[in-house]
């Protein structure tokens, strides 16, 4: 009985474990992540964009008939009912959000209004390696500017994302295209541009999507019938005629590395379809923009083959695409694809306010990105760790914790440490921390103004080559006895080499 009842009152411990698809981020991360945003908010600021932060929660009705299934508007989100019996939803992205905000504010807001903005994503999804159900998404748009004029611009701020981010312009490269481009084809084909055609003609743009993984005969059998993967899965198709298989295919390979080439090939493509043509005009728009600000087609490219998944898009489409010859640990190329994009989607505004309203927006995966530049090499060194100073003595705090402010405002991180244990365990410390220097002061040092400083890596290789501790005490490997005054000084020479 005793027995029973200690087991019903053992207190109850949770397991420490994560939801799948929900990644902890260490230091190192979240340092190249924060360094990435900052080069994006460097460009972003410098296109005159201001930054504005929406929250994480929305109401569902305001997010729902833009996610990837339109036709299953609540598929892909993570949603609660408020006490007030209305369903929330973590956003999905940070564009629906934005097209709230704007709607909300839009008397009040000057226009164009251009932010922008980084923050988690949450997606309702099956998670799998690289794919997650949060994530940080970093953007930039431009609401209520129609025209290929603001999408010239955004293509520009994407390249230059690209630059800031320590990429050479043979690293990465914009592909650009139009979604007119493809309704033209569509309407040359028979699928109406209506909303009866909306459920087929986005079925056709996640066909095309899969291009570059699932090949020319893949999309073919995506565009018709539908198609069995290798796990026996089956995909419905979008069911199109095979003239009209021909010619969204004939489509999709009509790039060329010269834009004006590309742009004749289009223009012969689309033929008589009005909107077709308007989505040629609007690429040679955008070509002579960049031609007069220097993005050649090194940097920036028509590539009839970049869609872009989401329905929401209406116009100029564009993905930023990293080039680099990366390789993994047994030699094999590994391509790393696309790691952003945007496009115009002149649409979404108008939900709320029931008249249109233009807007244009470029947005990137940050952990993608910053997983890329890694293997590119692009990234620069973490930052240094902090220089240790130990406890000797306890009564000697605020000599320590002078010294760290001195450091600090020289430049240098610096921590007293706060724990407990003696020298032995906070140098063990210092090195799970990585520290590569630490700082002894003890009764005797303080009462003369010094301090030792020890180089915790060349002492670690010294001290290799000792076999004693006499030999170890006579040669006090890899420290240096200063005046307490010189402290940051020396730590600095000792850093130079």
């Amino acid at each position: 009985m005793r027995a029973a009842m200690a087991k019903t009152n053992k207190a109850f411990r949770p397991k420490a474990r994560r939801p799948r698809g929900f990644e902890d981020r260490p230091a190192h991360v979240l340092r190249a992540e924060t360094q990435l945003i900052q080069a994006a908010y460097s460009v972003y600021d410098a296109f005159g964009f201001e930054p504005l932060q929406t929250p994480a929660f929305e109401f569902a009705d305001a997010l729902g008939k833009f996610l990837p299934d339109e036709d299953r508007p609540n598929v892909g989100v993570f949603a609660l009912q408020d006490d007030d019996e209305q369903w929330l939803s973590l956003r999905y992205d940070l564009t629906a959000p934005l097209a709230r905000f704007v709607a909300e504010n839009y008397d009040g807001i000057p226009k164009p209004f251009r932010r922008y903005q980084s923050g988690s994503v949450f997606r309702n999804e099956k998670p799998g390696p690289g794919r997650f159900r949060e994530f940080v998404q970093c953007d930039a748009d431009t609401v209520g500017a129609g025209g290929a004029v603001a999408d010239a611009e955004m293509i520009m701020v994407a390249a230059e994302v690209a630059r800031a981010a320590g990429l050479a312009d043979d690293q990465y490269a914009v592909r650009v295209n139009n979604r007119k481009l493809l309704d033209g084809i569509l309407e040359a084909s028979g699928v109406p541009n209506t909303q009866d055609g909306a459920v087929q003609r986005l079925q056709v743009l996640r066909s095309i999507d899969k291009l570059d993984r699932l090949g020319a005969d893949g999309v073919e059998a995506l565009l018709g019938e539908g198609r069995e993967d290798d796990s026996g899965a089956y995909t419905d198709g979008a069911k199109l005629s095979p003239d009209a298989i021909r010619n969204v295919l004939g489509f999709t390979t009509a790039s060329d590395p010269d834009r004006d080439v590309t742009l004749g090939k289009l223009s012969a493509l689309v033929g008589g379809s009005d909107r077709g043509q308007a989505g040629v005009n609007e690429l040679r728009q955008i070509h002579e923009l960049l031609n007069a600000t220097g993005f050649g087609p090194d940097r920036v490219s028509f590539d009839t083959s970049v869609v872009r998944g989401l329905g929401y898009y209406t116009g100029p489409v564009f993905e930023l695409e990293l080039l680099a010859d990366i390789r993994d640990r047994k030699g094999r190329p590994v391509r790393i694809g696309s790691i952003g994009g945007g496009g115009r989607y002149d649409d979404l505004v108008s939900r709320f306010r029931g008249q249109p309203v233009p807007a244009t927006g470029f947005s990137f995966g940050v952990s993608r990105f910053v997983t890329a530049l890694e293997k590119m090499g692009a990234m620069e060194a973490a930052a240094e760790p902090p220089v240790l100073i130990t406890v000797f003595d306890k009564s000697l705090m605020p000599t320590y914790f002078r010294l760290a402010a001195e450091l600090r405002e020289a430049g240098l991180r610096a921590e007293v440490f706060t724990g407990s244990g003696n020298v032995t365990k906070q140098l063990k410390y210092a090195d799970r921390r990585g520290a590569k220097y630490a700082v002894l002061i003890g009764s005797d040092e303080a009462e003369a103004g010094q301090v030792t400083i020890k180089d915790l890596e060349l002492g670690a290789k010294m001290a290799e080559a000792i076999k004693t501790n006499e030999e170890w005490k006579a040669a006090r490997p890899a420290q240096e006895t200063v005046d307490m005054s010189r402290t940051a000084e020396v730590i600095r020479a000792m850093m130079a080499g």
